[in-house]
């Protein structure tokens, strides 16, 4: 991506990680299926390069939201929610990296501790309201959500071609291709591909069609290609 990205496609790529890093990261209350429902979510999500992802995405999403009934669906919802990403049991979609990328299949192997000291580096820390591994997939939303947010205030400041701000730019840009090509990119389409597959709901069989695509979206526009790694799920 170069320097001279707008600010308000920068603002769009924060506001996506923000909704998937809420969406990943809890289960769904009635508050923010009514809130999507409100803000017209799936008709203003962003078609971006028109992959086909991101088509039935948009389509599944709209077609699950157009028949929200609270009563009858929430718990539906949550129950989908549990089964891929959280349990009982096993996860059918594991949202942590060292589930792919760890042969032993344990939640805290070398990727893990890769990303950790990645974050130390950088002074990436989190405040949650329940413990979660570091690799969690609603994490690195996250973490985008907050780089696309400083991204836009330095860049946003570079226009008025302060030196200082340039420098804040290319270290950003940086951050963030290396967060996807290194620690995010080489797992989290399988996750999502495994959550498309065993979704009952509509709603995350769009949301998961979404995510991949706004992955692919933001490969494209950080000139990021996966770095190549093999995948035990």
């Amino acid at each position: 991506m170069s320097i001279e990205q707008s600010v308000e496609t920068l603002s769009e790529y924060q506001a996506i990680a923000r909704i998937l890093h809420n969406l990943f990261c809890h289960y769904p209350e009635a508050e923010l299926v009514n809130s999507m429902i409100e803000n017209d979510v799936a008709a203003t999500w962003p078609t971006f390069a028109g992959r086909r992802d991101n088509q039935q995405g948009r389509d599944a999403l709209t077609t699950y939201l157009n028949h929200w009934n609270e009563a009858e669906q929430l718990l539906d919802l949550k129950v989908d929610y549990g089964q891929l990403f959280f349990g009982p049991g096993e996860p059918k979609a594991i949202p942590q990296g060292s589930a792919y990328l760890g042969e032993d299949q344990v939640h805290f192997d070398a990727s893990t501790i890769a990303l950790i000291d990645f974050y130390k580096q950088h002074g990436v820390n989190f405040e949650l309201e329940m413990p979660q591994p570091v690799d969690h997939l609603g994490l690195f939303f996250s973490v985008l959500d907050s780089s696309f947010g400083k991204l836009q205030t330095a860049t946003d400041v570079d226009s008025d071609t302060n030196v200082d701000s340039d420098t804040d730019v290319q270290q950003l840009t940086q951050f963030i291709q290396v967060l996807l090509q290194q620690h995010m990119l080489p797992w989290a389409g399988r996750c999502l591909e495994l959550a498309k597959i065993n979704a009952e709901t509509d709603f995350y069989v769009g949301i998961s069609l979404l995510a991949n695509d706004y992955l692919a979206e933001l490969a494209d526009a950080f000139k990021v290609l996966p770095m190549p790694r093999k995948l035990f799920r």
